[in-house]
């Protein structure tokens, strides 16, 4: 009976501390690049140089700073708000042709990683 007892209490305790850790889904960066070349971001963005908009790394260093993340990418993947690009002048971000939650995850997901 003791034995049982045993199983029981720390089964159960195993499965709460498995509720506890974070699920976080590896990204799949094969997806993520493809995605980001079908709606030709990388005509303005690179990983890891500036050219007409801010590298994957600027973007990713600045959501840190900032404290913001996927949800906040997500929405200014979505909603094209006008952004400021490197040479200082401003237009309407291109709005990413994907509703998939998925896919928009995966993607930022990717860019916050580099």
């Amino acid at each position: 009976m003791k034995t049982k007892t045993t199983f029981l209490v720390t089964g159960s305790l195993l499965f709460a501390l498995a509720g506890l850790a974070p699920v976080h889904a590896q990204v799949d960066e094969a997806a993520a690049k493809a995605l980001a070349k079908k709606n030709d971001c990388f005509k303005c963005h690179d990983i890891a140089k500036s050219k007409k908009g801010p590298s994957y790394k600027k973007i990713a260093a600045k959501y840190k700073e900032k404290k913001l993340g996927e949800k906040d990418a997500i929405k200014q993947m979505t909603t094209a708000p006008k952004v400021k690009l490197e040479d200082g002048t401003e237009e309407n971000h291109k709005d990413i042709e994907t509703r998939d939650p998925k896919e928009l995850s995966n993607l930022a997901q990717w860019i916050l990683s580099q």
